[in-house]
């Protein structure tokens, strides 16, 4: 079993998902922020997930690590992300991705794919994993790659 499969996560609305529960599917795990230039990333996040359903989880894990970008609290950021952009993935709740607070699954994820220059911590919000159905951290995405451009990468994966 992989290591990503012993992580389990709280939603935003408190309760524990385990990621034992996504074994068999891809996973795109993302930190977002309500009030980034890239928020609206949420629109081709939503896209993807409909698309590749049932066989691709997006889970979003909202941080204010980043120019603090995301102040809110849990409801307020799960209210904000089903009327402005109606996703219907699962939203985490606020968590820390860098930093002796950071989240034991983002400690996880930057040590498995590290960014530039072997650089482990996340650059800025927005920053994309995506995770194989054995469970192996198969890429990182900067803030700057858009959800669509995923897609290709999930195309050539799925038909290796």
């Amino acid at each position: 079993m992989s290591q990503i499969y012993q992580f389990s996560v709280t939603q935003s609305n408190g309760e524990t998902l385990s990621l034992n529960d996504y074994q068999g599917k891809w996973l795109l795990i993302v930190n977002t922020a309500s009030e980034c230039g890239f928020t609206s990333q949420y629109e081709g996040l939503e896209a993807l997930y409909q698309q590749y359903q049932p066989n691709l989880e997006v889970l979003a894990f909202p941080c204010n690590q980043f120019g603090q970008q995301e102040p809110g609290d849990n409801q307020s950021i799960q209210n904000f992300c089903e009327q402005k952009f109606k996703i219907s993935f699962p939203l985490m709740a606020k968590i820390d991705v860098n930093g002796d607070n950071a989240d034991p699954l983002f400690k996880f994820l930057k040590s498995e794919k590290t960014g530039i220059l072997g650089s482990k911590a996340i650059k800025w919000n927005f920053t994309k994993f995506l995770v194989n159905p054995t469970g192996d951290v198969v890429k990182r995405y900067a803030p700057t790659d858009k959800p669509h451009e995923i897609e290709k990468d999930l195309a050539v994966f799925t038909h290796s």
